[in-house]
């Protein structure tokens, strides 16, 4: 299968099924679309149905993932971040910065069996583990990783996220039933339970129609952030072109003018899971085996001293066991798998402050992944 157009057919082919899975497999539903169109694209390419390589990949990796990371985020409010409480915003602190120490413990340790980029993957996996897959594929895509240990990345995390939720799940039960109960929200404010429907569903649906004025409205806020970004990161090299970009989507997320645009997040969403797929169809199994190992050592080690930290550092806090793993699940899964966790921990008073914490992930991702990669270089120096 070489034909561009057939590439393209497929990859929507497979985010399509993949979405019709989530919704009615509940297997899927637990590990989420975005995992499982990695997962199906992964296998038809390694059986032969999709080509390793095609125009079509590259162009989902250049502007396309870009102009869906910004639809994405301009769906953050930054005054959401209050809604979370402070147990909470300070135990998905501590998960951030477990992360952060992962990636560069992990990187040191890898850096000879990995080479000269592994500085790139350390800031990537900081990224994700902070904020989710589209703050890997921004950094990466920054940094100008190599294609290979790009989509190893991509291979290794996807299987490291479904066993830490696994973990989440577990842990919980190791903590004494007195630890500290995570703060209520205010009596005035929406129940949770009715909330978060809301919040899951946006991936899936606006809840408004579409209208050509939103579109055309959207189009230009994408194209014309694309371009300032690259213009201010012409003018003011010292900060990388992702930092510019992420400023900017925030700053206009935040205006009225903006948030009357309807569909982002469904448009962006669909352009980050047609990015997955395309990973995946990349990942083939001969490539990843090469440097597939190391690769999914650096993941794994990076995920698990997150998780030495935020779980050890909260059990000596006496944090609530529960809260801790929808902490731990927003920086490493993002804020649909914490959302599925809070439900699975029958918690739903934790859903909608694991969401906003998750959407704070997305936010600073990108800083945070761009600073621990070129602290990485200057440690592996």
């Amino acid at each position: 299968m070489t034909d561009t157009i057939l590439v393209a057919s497929a990859l929507a082919a497979i985010v399509l099924g993949a979405l019709w899975l989530e919704r009615n497999v509940r297997f899927v539903a637990k590990i989420g679309a975005a995992a499982t169109t990695i997962l199906i694209a992964l296998l038809l390419s390694n059986v032969g149905l999709l080509p390793g390589s095609s125009p079509v990949y590259d162009f989902l990796l250049g502007r396309a993932v870009i102009a869906g990371i910004i639809l994405i985020l301009l769906n953050v409010r930054l005054s959401s971040i209050r809604d979370a409480g402070g147990t909470m915003l300070a135990a998905f602190g501590i998960g951030a910065v477990g992360s952060s120490a992962g990636a560069v413990i992990m990187g040191l340790l890898v850096n000879k069996a990995l080479g000269q980029e592994t500085w790139k993957l350390g800031g990537q996996f900081t990224a994700t583990y902070i904020g989710g897959g589209m703050n890997y594929a921004a950094v990466g895509q920054e940094l100008a990783t190599r294609a290979d240990l790009f989509s190893a990345g991509i291979a290794a995390d996807v299987i490291v996220t479904a066993f830490w939720l696994v973990a989440c799940l577990i842990v919980p039960e190791l903590f004494p039933r007195s630890s500290r109960v995570p703060e209520a929200m205010p009596s005035n404010e929406m129940p949770m339970a009715s909330v978060a429907p809301n919040l899951a569903s946006q991936l899936q649906s606006s809840g408004v129609p579409l209208t050509l004025t939103d579109f055309a409205g959207l189009a230009t806020v994408t194209l014309a952030t694309i371009w300032a970004s690259e213009a201010l990161a012409a003018l003011f090299p010292a900060a990388p072109k992702i930092i510019w970009l992420t400023t900017l989507v925030l700053i206009l997320a935040q205006l009225p003018i903006t948030r009357k645009l309807s569909g982002s997040v469904v448009i962006g969403n669909f352009l980050l899971l047609l990015f997955l797929a395309s990973n995946g169809a990349k990942s083939v199994i001969a490539r990843i085996v090469e440097v597939g190992p190391v690769i999914f050592y650096f993941a794994a080690g990076t995920v698990l001293i997150h998780g030495i930290i935020i779980f050890g550092i909260g059990r000596l806090l006496r944090m609530n066991g529960d809260l801790l793993s929808i902490a731990s699940q927003a920086n490493v899964g993002g804020s649909t798998t914490a959302m599925a966790l809070a439900g699975a921990r029958r918690r739903p008073d934790l859903i909608l402050p694991g969401v906003a914490v998750g959407m704070l992930g997305n936010a600073i991702g990108n800083y945070a992944g761009i600073a621990i990669a070129y602290l990485s270089r200057s440690l592996l120096a």
